[in-house]
């Protein structure tokens, strides 16, 4: 049995005087992986839609851990404004960010626009990460090790960007639109790859994805996947725990062993469940054209644009 394949939270080095941003982190994967961080000494941003849902959470952790160093700050990525306003505030407070964590979701809601008239789930897990991202570069090349982990899904190998028709006016499926959403993800995780490469950048993208995880997001959404995929009994029986499906996020985030572009999932049958190890991107994420052509439109959409720094 390889490292790899044992690889647990108890592996993840000692993250004293690192900073991290985690969106979504009172719940779930978000929850689980600022847990797992604040336990090896990183001070972690929860970046939440609902403060009060993330000061409880921050709550309950720092119970577990009394030396935990936390820091409650909401954001909610569906709308720039917010997205905007939750950077202005981290680059006042902190000149440096290590790691960020791109791991909010929202999945399979009836068909909603943001408050930029954006369809909900390609403004919350794309636009609204790959603004935040950009805003945030600054502080990211001044970190130590740094590192954007942007968290897709199996699911992104079923997805299609529709560019025609992104608000999903002509057509709406959820489930549709949530794969779309997450290949835009791995579709962004890749290209920030080859630009941050191309630039010399200090900075390190990455790709993760949880496999099958019994969070909220998939028992409790309104199209659960559970149900898709295993129907009423299997599903609940086959999910891993949130602790376990925060792994590949976690390891992209902390281990030495990882190069910038990397995907890390599950390494059990079908990316489903296991330790975290390279997986393989979909050839539609991999697409170098898709990927400019992507980076193209969020840039217009977000109107931000990144400034690739430099070593040094």
């Amino acid at each position: 049995m390889t490292e790899r394949q044992r690889w647990s939270a108890d592996h993840i080095p000692d993250q004293s005087d690192r900073v991290f941003v985690v969106t979504g982190a009172n719940s779930g994967l978000g929850l689980a992986t600022t847990r797992a961080l604040a336990r090896r000494g990183g001070h972690v941003i929860l970046a939440v839609r609902d403060e009060d849902k993330g000061r409880r959470a921050a709550a309950r952790i720092t119970a577990e851990q009394p030396d935990a160093h936390l820091d409650v700050r909401r954001i909610d990525l569906a709308d720039l404004d917010s997205v905007r306003a939750f950077a202005d505030g981290l680059r006042a407070d902190h000149e440096r960010l290590d790691v960020l964590v791109n791991n909010a979701g929202v999945m399979a809601p009836p068909r909603t626009l943001s408050a930029q008239g954006h369809e909900v789930q390609f403004a919350a897990n794309h636009l609204g990460h790959f603004a935040l991202t950009g805003l945030l570069m600054e502080p990211l090349a001044a970190g130590r090790d740094p590192r954007v982990v942007t968290v897709s899904s199996i699911n992104h190998r079923q997805g299609r960007l529709n560019f025609d028709d992104l608000t999903g006016e002509r057509r709406y499926s959820p489930m549709g639109f949530y794969n779309q959403s997450k290949l835009a993800n791995a579709v962004f995780g890749r290209e920030l790859d080859r630009r941050l490469t191309e630039a010399g950048s200090p900075v390190r993208s990455l790709l993760a994805h949880p496999g099958y995880s019994a969070t909220n997001l998939q028992f409790d959404g309104p199209v659960a996947l559970w149900s898709v995929l295993f129907g009423r009994i299997g599903g609940p029986l086959l999910a891993q725990s949130p602790d376990r499906g925060a792994l590949p996020q976690l390891y992209a985030a902390t281990s030495p062993d990882v190069a910038g572009g990397d995907f890390i999932g599950p390494d059990g049958p079908g990316e489903l469940r296991g330790a975290p190890t390279r997986v393989r991107l979909s050839p539609a994420a991999e697409d170098a054209g898709t990927g400019r052509r992507l980076w193209e439109v969020s840039e217009d959409l977000t109107g931000v644009r990144f400034v690739s720094p430099t070593p040094g």
